[in-house]
This record gives structure tokens, sequence and C-alpha cells, in this order.
């Protein structure tokens, strides 16, 4: 039903209700309405997959806290992993309190090979419904160290068998709006996000005839650590909006922007000449704002 205030503005505009009720507007509002709540029903309705866990990597701050939340909020079980254990068990205990559904922890480092192998034996039981793919590395140093995407295959095929064989199942890889064009002094991570978005792309061609939904969701400015808590503004948007809005689009593509403002301002980015964006005023901008950050350890978070 189209919302109150709707309904009186349009009384005011047309004086009466039965004009308001003719009124193409009022016909279209209507419409709009009824199609985001049918939309809204078909996304929960692909993240209830039961009974199963769902399963967060990077999930003891910003984006991937943000999506253990959001899951767990949907009346889901989640399984949470990080390398730090005092901060998953308070994002556990967090979690739990607030929505009373069950949160299992694991311990992992990425950057070690045995990580894997002990992952695989803890999840081999488990019925994973979701996957949230959030682990990454930000280089704050010049030139940038290479983002490793290994975690990214084997988490995937640690749990896509599971799902291929129930013929159901979700798959999200946080990705980076940076990915939209080249980008000086963090050219290998950019790369590396690029790998995410057509690994995703291309598994999601591989499975989508196996009931398996995989998405890459590219954002820009999310306000996390890892970004130095930039202030949010129209297209700075706190984790727990952006993963909000991201989820409203999870049957939107193979890869998305994660909310309005993102994928109109990569539009918008595309649009400008590599000239411009390439010019020596911006990269020397760039590599002053890159400089502030060098004394940052670089370490393994959600961006």
């Amino acid at each position: 039903m189209v919302k109150e205030w709707w309904r009186g503005l349009l009384v005011l505009v047309f004086k009466s209700q039965k004009d308001v009720q003719s009124c193409g507007y009022y016909r279209g509002i209507r419409l709009i309405s009824h199609t985001m709540k049918v939309w809204e029903r078909l996304v929960e309705a692909r993240l209830k997959v039961r009974p199963a866990l769902h399963l967060v990597t990077g999930a003891s701050e910003g984006i991937g806290r943000a999506y253990a939340f959001a899951l767990a909020e949907r009346g889901m079980d989640v399984v949470i992993m990080s390398r730090t254990k005092a901060t998953l068990e308070e994002v556990a205990k967090e979690i739990g309190a607030t929505t009373g559904q069950r949160v299992k922890v694991i311990v992992a480092d990425f950057s070690e090979e045995e990580a894997f192998r002990e992952i695989e034996e803890e999840m081999k039981h488990l019925n994973v419904g979701v996957l949230v793919n959030n682990v990454g590395v930000l280089p704050s140093f010049i030139p940038c160290k290479f983002l490793e995407s290994e975690g990214l295959d084997k988490m995937c095929k640690i749990i896509l068998p599971g799902m291929e064989n129930r013929r159901k199942g979700v798959i999200i890889n946080v990705a980076s709006g940076i990915a939209s064009f080249p980008f000086p002094l963090y050219t290998l991570y950019a790369a590396s996000k690029i790998f995410v978005e057509r690994f995703s792309q291309g598994l999601q061609a591989e499975y989508k005839d196996r009931g398996i939904l995989i998405q890459a969701v590219a954002p820009f400015g999310v306000s996390t650590r890892m970004a130095g808590f930039q202030q949010t503004n129209t297209v700075t948007l706190l984790p727990e909006e952006f993963v909000q809005k991201s989820l409203q689009y999870l049957r939107a593509g193979d890869k998305i922007h994660g909310s309005l403002c993102h994928t109109l301002l990569a539009w918008l980015l595309q649009s400008i000449p590599l000239k411009i964006l390439h010019a020596e005023f911006v990269l020397q901008g760039l590599q002053n704002y890159v400089k502030k950050k060098t004394g940052q350890k670089e370490s393994v978070s959600d961006l």
C-alpha cells in the first residue's frame, strides 16, 4: 500500500480522494511499492536456505561483521571467521545477544596454507547456505604488495561441492570499486580485485543452472578501519548501511556496486578520460594521500 504521506500529498494536488484514485501517478507509485515488496520477498527467500549455517570470512569488523549481523537478523545461524580470536568472540556474543541466533567461531589466518585444511575439516559436516568471502588486504605503502587471491579460490573449492549437491546456495565475493578503472599506486591491488570480479562472473556462468547464485560486490566508500574511518556522506556509507543495501541487489546480476550511489559513482568515474585521471596533478594528489597512510601496517581485513 502506498504510504500515507504520498496519499496526502496527492490529495493536496488533485483536491479530492476520487481524483487521486484515478491519477496515473498514484497508480505508478502503487506499482513501484508493490514491485519493491515482491523483490524484497524474492531476496529473502533466496537467503533463507534451510537448514543451513552461513559463513562470513573477515567477520571481526567492518563489512564482514555487518554481513554476519545482517544474515543473523534474518533468522540464520552463522559461522564467523577471522584471524583475531578475541575480537571474533566479542562479535559472536553481540550477534547472539542481539539476534538470538547461534554463532560458531573459527579462527583462521589466510596467509597460512595449513589454515585451509583446518577450515575444510571444520566445515565438512556443516551445511553452508551462504558464503561471504570478505578477507582482503589494503596495502598502505608504495609500491603496493600484491594481494593474494588464493584464499577466495580455496574457500569456494571447500564450500561449492556441498552447494552443488543440494542445488542451492549463495556466494558473495567482496571486491572493490577501484577495480573499475586503472588505479595508479594501487595498481596490483586494483588488478587483484578485477580477479575477484572475473572469478565470480566465470563461476556464476558455470553454476547458474545448478541453483547457485554467485555475485561480486564492488563498493566504493565504506567507513571501516582499513579505510581510515572516513566521515560518512552521500557516497561513503557505514558498513551496516552498505550491507543492507547490497543484499537488496542480490538478484541484480553477477557484479554489483551494492548501492545506487556507488553505481552512479562508478558510471561517473568510468566516463572520465584516463588522460585526466592519470594527469600529473591527480597522481600527485593521490600519492600525497597514500603517503599519509604509510604509518599504517598492512593487515588482513575486510575491504
